[in-house]
């Protein structure tokens, strides 16, 4: 049930609460520690996306690389997901080195 999903506002991956809640996300938790964090979940995912991609080889997909999603793990992901990260978590992620991709598009490359 799509109702119950929700897409990481970072990477775009798709999961269900319950697995943010008791996984974090597979790709940005070292970043951003979504583990256990239901107030982290809800500023960082949204149930409100469109398209799903289905990942198994993101490293060799041209869809992964057009995507911004071609370094992280296999998965499902959303084509766009409505909403935007605060900008101090923006200014948090500049700092560690990683390069925030809206994924509402806004931001068309």
């Amino acid at each position: 049930d799509k109702r119950s999903l929700r897409a990481c506002l970072i990477c775009g991956i798709v999961l269900n609460h319950q697995m943010f809640r008791e996984h974090g996300c597979p790709n940005c938790e070292p970043l951003v520690s979504m583990r256990g964090q239901n107030d982290v979940i809800t500023e960082c995912t949204s149930s409100t996306f469109d398209g799903l991609m289905a990942m198994f080889h993101p490293k060799e997909s041209w869809v992964a690389k057009y995507s911004h999603v071609n370094s992280f793990k296999p998965g499902m992901y959303a084509a766009y997901v409505s909403g935007k990260i605060p900008e101090d978590l923006e200014d948090k992620l500049a700092q560690n080195g990683f390069t925030y991709h809206a994924r509402d598009g806004s931001a068309e490359d």
